[in-house]
């Protein structure tokens, strides 16, 4: 397909790689017999290792047929994760490098999650956009402080560490955007 039909979130193939396309930048000069040019942010499936690239409009990437399945963590394997189809049960395993800082929002039955596939193979990961984990160790609130919201550290039930709000105690579920890795809510 030629540069100007391609899409956000449409995957391609560059150098003999597989890329997803997250961003699109269009720049038309004013120049007369000036190209249009359009610069693509992308990610390599797998792995998400991001790669900047400029065509012409009428350059040519070649589309490839990445498939979504819904699909809910199960179990690990040694270091590999396995999770099944929510429809036909298919296990589908990723190992730690498919996976990459994903790992740390995995928790048993994690459900809402996307496994990628090109030609039945499993390549990649898509989180649902929040997860509930739990707080396992936090400072305790300062009492007596100023009333402003001062965010703290807190290590989460699965290793990660993210900035809370001060309210926030040992033992209780937050919600965490999967996007940003940011607090986003008590659960």
């Amino acid at each position: 397909m030629k540069a100007f039909e391609i899409k956000k979130g449409n995957v391609v193939e560059h150098n003999g790689g597989v890329w997803q396309i997250r961003d699109i930048e269009r720049s038309a000069p004013q120049a007369r017999g000036g190209n249009v040019t359009f610069r693509f942010t992308m990610y390599s499936v797998p792995g998400g290792a991001k790669l900047d690239l400029s065509l012409r409009a009428d350059d040519e990437l070649k589309d490839v047929d990445l498939v979504r399945r819904a699909a809910s963590f199960s179990y690990k394997d040694g270091e590999a994760f396995v999770f099944l189809d929510d429809e036909d049960f298919t296990p589908y395993t990723l190992d730690p490098d498919a996976i990459g800082e994903a790992a740390g929002y995995i928790t048993d039955g994690l459900a809402g999650c996307y496994i990628q596939t090109i030609d039945d193979a499993p390549v990649a990961l898509q989180l649902p956009a929040t997860v509930m984990l739990e707080v396992v160790d936090t400072p305790p609130e300062m009492k007596g402080g100023t009333a402003t919201k001062r965010p703290k550290p807190a290590r989460l039930s699965t290793g990660i560490e993210i900035m809370v709000p001060e309210y926030i105690s040992n033992g209780e579920k937050v919600l965490i955007n999967t996007a940003t890795g940011e607090f986003s809510g008590r659960a």
